[in-house]
Order: C-alpha cells, then sequence, then structure tokens
C-alpha cells in the first residue's frame, strides 16, 4: 500500500472503485483490492488533531495511515464532502464555502441551511463517483443522519444512491453491517458529525472534544470487529481544527476602510471570499493593514487553492480571498454574529486544517 504525495479528498471514492474493478476509475491512493469498503467520514478529525490525542483514539492511532491526504481548499466540510462525492475539485463543482455569493442575485447563500430558493441539482451539476460506481453493479450507499436526508448539501454531494436515515450511533452500526453482509460489492459512505460540532464549541483541544473522540475511537473499533473480513474499513476527515484565541479575533467591521468597495463578504472567518468590482484595490487595502495575518489574493492567483475555475461557477469565488495564517481569523460582528461565539475553526490553508487522516482498517 503505497501513496503518491498529497492525496486530496476528491481521489478517495475513484481510488476504492478503482480497488474494488470498477472500470474507468484510477487507484491513486494504493488501497488494496476488497469485495467491499465503508468510508467512515469523521468530521472535523484533522490528522494533526488525532495525533495530538493518540492516546484518546487507539484503535484509530493503531491502523495503517496513508501519508500525506490532504482536503481541498477552502478546508471546510461543504466543499470537501462535495469533492469528495463528485470526485473534483472545488473550482469544478463550485461549492465554494460555508456561506457563498450567488452570482444572479447577489445574494449569500449558507450552503448547509440552504436558505435559498436554489435547486441543488442545477447548484452543483457533476454527479456522484458511487452513482457511477452502482451503475457497474456496486451496491453503493450513504448512511447518515436522517435530519440531513434530501437537504441541499446532501443532494449536491451524496445523491442518486440510496440513503440510509439514522437517528443513533448504535443504528448506523447496525444498518452498516447489514449493508455490509449482503451479497455483491458494497461501497458505503458513513458519516459522523458530533466531533466537528463539539470542537466548534468547545474548541478541539477541549475535555469534551477529547470524550468524544474516545466514544468514535471504542464505536470504530466495535465496527471494524463486526465487519466481514472482505469489506476493508477506510477512515477519513473532511478537514482538520484549530482553536482560535481572543486576540486573533479580527472584527471587519471595527476597519470601515476595509469595506470601501466591498459589495459582500462570505465564506467564514479563517477564509473569507470578498466580492467587488474593484478587486485591485480591495486587495491592496486588505494586504496592507492585515500583513502577514493573512494570504490575500485575487481569485485568478488561486488555482492552486481551487483547481481550475469553471467558468459556470466562477463568480461564487471571492473576487478577493482572505486566507488567515496563524492564530488569527476575519470576523464580522454584524453579518456573522454566531461565529465571534466559536471556539474551534477551520476553512484556511494550515497544515492543522488541511491534512486529514486516512486509515485503512
Amino acid at each position: 500500500m503505497s501513496s503518491p504525495v498529497s492525496v486530496r479528498i476528491h481521489d478517495l471514492w475513484p481510488s476504492v472503485g478503482a480497488a474494488m474493478g470498477v472500470d474507468g476509475l484510477v487507484d491513486v491512493v494504493g488501497l488494496p483490492q476488497a469485495r467491499g469498503y465503508v468510508l467512515f467520514l469523521v468530521d472535523g478529525l484533522g490528522e494533526a488533531n488525532l495525533r495530538a490525542n493518540a492516546e484518546h483514539a487507539p484503535f484509530l492511532t493503531g491502523l495503517h495511515s496513508v501519508p500525506e491526504v490532504r482536503s481541498n481548499i477552502p478546508s471546510t466540510t461543504v466543499t470537501s464532502l462535495t469533492s469528495l462525492g463528485t470526485g473534483v475539485t472545488p473550482g469544478q463543482h463550485g461549492v465554494a464555502g460555508y456561506t457563498v455569493r450567488v452570482p444572479e442575485t447577489g445574494e449569500r447563500l449558507n450552503s448547509i441551511a440552504w436558505d435559498k430558493p436554489l435547486d441543488p441539482r442545477a447548484w452543483q451539476s457533476h454527479p456522484m463517483v458511487l452513482e457511477r460506481m452502482a451503475r457497474q453493479g456496486v451496491a453503493a450507499a450513504a448512511v447518515n443522519e436522517a435530519r440531513f436526508q434530501g437537504s441541499g448539501l446532501t443532494q449536491c454531494s451524496q445523491r442518486d444512491i440510496p440513503y440510509h436515515g439514522v437517528t443513533s450511533s448504535w443504528e448506523r452500526h447496525d444498518v452498516l453491517l447489514d449493508l455490509a453482509e449482503a451479497d455483491g460489492r458494497p461501497a458505503v459512505y458513513a458519516y459522523e458529525s458530533n466531533l466537528d460540532h463539539t470542537g466548534h464549541k468547545h474548541g478541539c483541544t477541549s475535555p469534551e472534544w477529547r470524550d468524544e473522540l474516545r466514544r468514535i475511537d471504542t464505536d470504530l473499533a466495535r465496527l471494524r470487529a463486526d465487519l466481514p473480513d472482505d469489506v476493508r474499513l477506510l477512515v477519513t476527515a473532511d478537514h482538520g481544527m484549530i482553536d482560535l484565541p481572543r486576540e486573533g479575533r479580527f472584527d471587519v467591521d471595527e476597519h470601515p476602510r476595509l469595506l470601501d468597495g466591498v459589495e459582500l463578504i462570505a465564506g467564514e472567518a479563517r477564509f473569507r471570499h470578498v466580492h467587488t468590482a474593484e478587486p485591485e484595490q480591495v486587495a491592496a487595502r486588505w494586504r496592507e493593514l492585515l500583513g502577514d495575518r493573512a494570504e490575500v489574493r485575487l481569485r485568478a492567483e488561486c488555482e492552486d487553492w481551487f483547481g481550475p475555475l469553471d467558468p459556470a461557477v466562477a463568480g461564487r469565488f471571492g473576487d478577493v480571498v482572505v486566507a488567515a495564517l496563524g492564530d488569527f481569523a476575519v470576523f464580522s460582528s454584524r453579518e456573522f454574529a454566531r461565529e465571534m461565539e466559536m471556539a474551534g475553526f477551520h476553512g484556511s490553508t494550515s497544515d492543522a486544517e488541511t491534512r486529514i487522516p486516512l486509515l485503512i482498517g
């Protein structure tokens, strides 16, 4: 089992499909051949977060680890889950961040709440890798929280395969076993959200976060023990997380000069999309004031972050993009008051946020 440098999250399902013998897909990870796979994503479990808490996750840290696996940028759930599901980069699928500008209206969409009347299938038109696998006889399925079934994000990232909505980790365990033990070639996606929620509320260095990690480690050890031997377990994440001190919280509303010429701010605190008709001037002002606390780029300078931009979705990405560095983030107390209350954050380009585990059991 070998891996090239810097596998990305959009490489994972194509690699699984190739390891299961699906035509037309390429295994860039180097996965073992198997009758089936369960790909289990733990939201918010970065590689650095996991290794710093190895004593709380003995099962996970004892698994074979594929090195240098990363999320896409921005390192945030909506972008990563869509990249995972579609097998393409953010610049192609256009799910550009937690909040994102709708170019046709100038409004701001919350990609989790899906609070605008947009058709998710039109917004994100790329098909699912699992749906492609299903057309070749793979028993593809998603096992996720029942409350997410039919949501805008689910339709962007997990559509056109059977969706098994569950309400507890015990129910998820039983459904995963039923799917894995059935005849045929199972490829099953499973999702765990609680670690990320705990990190946002209490921080990823908190006792509450470590308690949640211990519970997940126990659940996954039991899952591996109960799965058939010819079905492999892959554990990964969508991003890592950092805790942000109060002194690193920059409120853009206290600096009106930065808002001159700005039509809309989107994204999240660690990774802002700034929309403006004056990108060069706005970028210059932000660079001058933020200095080495952030990397400020024009949209055209971001191909190494987003991949090549499809013109059909390019307007969702900021004319100016602000990636926070170190213990720093850009807030807006008027526009994003809820973020001011959070402890843990992600979204930017640091190793802590972009490196994700890929564990083979």
